[in-house]
């Protein structure tokens, strides 16, 4: 545990430091997010802050090597190769986009592209576990899977970058519940890369966020959320993408094992159910799917009577009660759950919409 906790402080300490270096870098190139009818901040604010969360995984990434408890990750798989090559087409790719707009099928193509050498470098589903079996995926069929999932979670990630700190806390929420899924689960013994990656994302996405947090004095642009996208996509695929090492999985086993899947799922469901409502309004709209606008979840909150921060905040602890319902339903007796987590649902629904049921409320007096 000592190594992953020293892992994860590495990267927060980097990406702490750097991020007033990128933010001053950001303004000496004119990378500045300026205010318009479809943004909520009200001042000019610099970007390119993935580039400080980029240097922070990396230098984690590469003290990792030197540690003997992660010598395996590197000498038996290329996989951290695979994720450190993506990273940089990602992040320069979101670079450029920050800096000037790139068209959308130009980005998507980068997307796919940066994907694609994931899957070359064995990041990839390779097993699918079954009751008493585990299937063999076949490349033709692997490298669809592993390119829509990096894709989607690089979108996702993207599309929740709306309001300061959302989506470096929520990612930052996702991959500590994946570390702490795949680190106590003895199934992922031979996956040592899927904590280590996970925990590195925490610090880095906690570094930044001290810096991103309202009122945000530098954004991660699109540097930084594909980039996170990328890196926790990856994560996941290795966590559940290769044989756990059962000859023949029961039932129990296979539900447990597409947990760790489930956790970080469950935690950008929120994201992923945004970005499918916004294709849908555009294209009922007869507008281009990616066309910008304010009617996002985390925009109808603030509709809502939110603040800024309490938008945010409510994203917050909406994605930390569904990452702990996975790790509960997971690790604990369910029997309890089952009481606990409707009390815990109602309660955020009425935190969600207390500013409404205030409203009305004086309005009946």
């Amino acid at each position: 545990m000592i190594a992953y906790l020293l892992l994860g402080l590495v990267a927060g300490v980097v990406t702490f430091v750097m991020t007033p270096l990128v933010c001053r870098f950001s303004q000496w190139v004119g990378a500045i997010d300026r205010p318009s009818d479809r943004k909520v901040h009200a001042q000019p604010t610099p970007t390119l802050g993935g580039v400080a969360i980029f240097f922070g995984i990396v230098v984690a990434g590469v003290g990792a090597w030197f540690l003997d408890d992660f010598k395996n990750v590197f000498t038996q798989s290329s996989q951290p190769l695979g994720i450190a090559v993506g990273a940089v087409i990602i992040c320069s790719l979101g670079v450029v986009d920050d800096l000037r707009p790139l068209p959308a099928a130009v980005k998507l193509a980068g997307q796919t592209f940066a994907a694609g050498v994931l899957f070359l470098a064995g990041v990839k589903m390779q097993y699918v576990l079954l009751p008493d079996t585990v299937y063999v995926v076949s490349d033709d069929i692997s490298v669809i899977v592993t390119v829509l999932w990096l894709v989607a979670m690089m979108n996702a990630v993207n599309l929740i970058d709306g309001l300061d700190g959302l989506a470096a806390g929520i990612v930052a929420i996702s991959a500590a519940s994946f570390f702490v899924y795949t680190y106590n689960l003895e199934l992922f013994v031979d996956s040592l890369s899927a904590p280590m990656i996970a925990i590195i994302v925490v610090g880095a996405t906690l570094g930044f966020l001290r810096h991103n947090f309202f009122p945000a004095r530098i954004f991660m642009g699109d540097s930084g959320s594909m980039l996170l996208g990328l890196v926790v996509g990856a994560a996941t695929i290795v966590g559940i993408g290769h044989a756990p090492g059962l000859a023949t999985p029961d039932t129990a086993n296979v539900i447990l094992a597409y947990s760790a899947l489930w956790i970080p799922l469950m935690v950008v469901a929120i994201p992923l159910i945004d970005s499918a409502l916004a294709v849908v309004r555009r294209v009922r709209g007869r507008r281009s799917v990616f066309h910008a606008d304010k009617e996002h979840l985390h925009h109808r909150l603030m509709d809502l009577g939110h603040g800024h921060k309490q938008a945010v905040i409510v994203m917050y602890v909406w994605s930390a009660l569904a990452a702990g319902a996975g790790l509960a339903f997971t690790f604990l007796d369910r029997s309890q759950l089952i009481f606990a987590l409707p009390i815990a649902v109602a309660a955020l629904v009425i935190y969600t919409l207390f500013p409404l049921l205030t409203k009305v409320i004086q309005e009946s007096e």
